[in-house]
């Protein structure tokens, strides 16, 4: 890459001294220097994490966590979830991520809680020092490039299309990790240095198979464009998508049950996205498409290339997707969501949106940066506010919850055995206030599967089917139970433990409530 790039294209005026914005973005002089170094850079987004974190909220246990959180507790002490952790352990063969966090918290002697924390904050850190590490190749300005960074990291928690994705969640989840990795992967196929982008994508797919495969993808296609004029004719393989997905069940019959778990994954199907979804999707690849005109007209050569890789990434990927869903043969393979391409595009987006507000609007003035960052982030924050508005915004290790479920999960952990087996309303995560925590996670015992999260990972999981309808048909009319039901569930599945509304049924013995639940044992 030409050395020019890395150079401003234009000096601020000399008139402009009182409106520079001081320390960080202070473009001039010695600062703006050593900003520019990798090391100091890294230690600059650690500081924008923990801004990015507090606009984001931090919240364990919630959604997908619900299974990775578990997975962690399970290898530090396999003693828990001796009557279902295959309800979580199977489907996460695929990532090494539970093990290396439980070997962080083994080996430091730190708090599970804490650790996870840690991670959350790291891949945070990461995720926005690879953003960083694009910039720069792309924008000389250093006004842009931190622009960008910033303006990612207020947004993170941007809901990306139909996808049911966020682009970083608010717990640690395998694909925070991936993301980080295949950003820095991206810089270094960017700076022309390829085979330092391949461990980091290694180390992605071992953590996200799924999420890494897409970004192999998109890496695939960088190089060429990088390699070859914007105009060149290359031939792309269609193996991309499914480089990861275990071929072995994909053209078994799928069984009842497991189509009963897929039909509860609406997003899953592009035939029910809204149109406002669709619009999400497409919109990026015509943006890109601009830019890449743009750029060419004004010889931004890296800047083009990147835009043109990410236009024909996205192309490519959407027509894969339209095919892989449209194709009824191909069922199986809709649970590998291939509508999550649009994640890797939509942090992109997100970066370039906010280097050329850096360079054309931004530049060096307080007062600019100061209300888009200021109403950006109050946006988003009050966005995660309303979202998980029964819980705290930052559940922090040691700090009791408000939340009437978590005081639950919290004294049951605390006071039943570890081998207890516990019945909950299936629908319990997508209660009013309880906000999809996990049980399994939080209260750290074994449950009944649920009709909320277990239906995604019996739809990556088709042998978990049978089971899941089993117990989950035994939980029909939930709301009506009575004690001779209660019974009827410790005889056929060897329930102990209820989790019920308080006050509780007639009849039940209860060692614990507050003002919403009770937990009672059946004996």
């Amino acid at each position: 890459m030409s050395s020019t790039l890395l150079k401003p294209e234009r000096t601020v005026p000399a008139d402009l001294p009182a409106t520079r914005l001081p320390g960080l973005f202070d473009w001039t002089g010695s600062f703006r220097a050593k900003v520019q170094q990798p090391a100091i850079a890294f230690l600059v987004c650690c500081l924008l994490a923990v801004g990015a974190i507090a606009v984001m909220g931090y919240h364990p246990g919630i959604e997908d966590d619900a299974l990775y959180l578990s997975a962690v507790k399970s290898d530090l002490n396999p003693s828990l979830y001796p009557h279902d952790a295959e309800f979580f352990r199977t489907q996460l063969q695929a990532t090494i991520l539970d093990k290396c966090v439980a070997g962080t918290a083994r080996w430091t002697g730190m708090p599970v809680d804490v650790t996870v924390l840690l991670w959350q904050f790291a891949s945070i850190a990461l995720i926005l020092f690879g953003a960083w590490s694009i910039a720069r190749l792309l924008f000389a300005e250093a006004a842009a490039q931190w622009a960008g960074v910033a303006f990612l990291g207020a947004m993170l928690t941007l809901p990306v299309a139909g996808t049911a994705l966020f682009i970083a969640d608010q717990h640690l989840h395998p694909r925070n990790v991936a993301t980080a990795l295949l950003l820095l992967a991206v810089s270094r196929i960017l700076a022309n240095q390829r085979w330092q982008a391949l461990p980091l994508l290694v180390i992605a797919f071992s953590v996200h198979p799924i999420m890494a495969a897409l970004g192999i993808s998109f890496c695939f296609f960088l190089a060429l464009v990088m390699l070859n004029p914007a105009y060149a004719r290359f031939h792309i393989s269609r193996e991309s998508l499914a480089s990861a997905t275990p071929l072995g069940w994909i053209l078994e019959a799928p069984t009842p049950a497991w189509h009963k778990a897929l039909a509860t994954r609406s997003y899953f199907f592009l035939n029910q996205w809204a149109w406002y979804e669709w619009l999400g999707a497409v919109a990026p690849l015509f943006l890109f498409g601009l830019l890449w005109r743009i750029a060419r007209r004004r010889g931004e050569h890296t800047l083009e290339r990147f835009a043109l890789a990410v236009m024909v990434y996205g192309a490519f990927q959407f027509a894969v997707a339209v095919f892989v869903l449209s194709t009824p043969a191909l069922i199986r393979l809709t649970p590998m969501q291939p509508m999550r391409f649009l994640q890797l595009i939509y942090v992109f987006m997100v970066l370039i949106a906010g280097c050329l507000l850096g360079k054309w609007v931004l530049r060096a003035r307080v007062w600019r940066w100061a209300v888009l960052f200021v109403a950006t982030s109050a946006g988003m924050f009050m966005a995660q506010r309303e979202l998980f508005a029964g819980t705290e915004h930052l559940e922090l290790p040691g700090r009791r919850s408000t939340n009437e479920w978590l005081q639950a999960f919290a004294w049951i952990r605390q006071n039943t055995p570890q081998d207890a087996y516990f019945a909950m309303d299936p629908l319990y995560m997508a209660a009013p206030g309880e906000g999809y925590h996990g049980f399994r996670a939080l209260a750290e015992r074994s449950q009944l599967a649920d009709n909320v999260k277990d239906p995604s990972v019996v739809a990556q999981v088709p042998e978990l089917g049978p089971e899941w309808e089993r117990q989950t048909d035994a939980l029909q009319g939930w709301t009506n139970f009575g004690p001779a039901d209660f019974k009827r569930l410790h005889y056929q599945f060897g329930v102990n433990w209820v989790l019920v509304k308080y006050p509780q049924p007639a009849g039940l013995s209860c060692a614990w409530h507050n003002a919403a639940l009770s937990v009672c044992e059946i004996r």
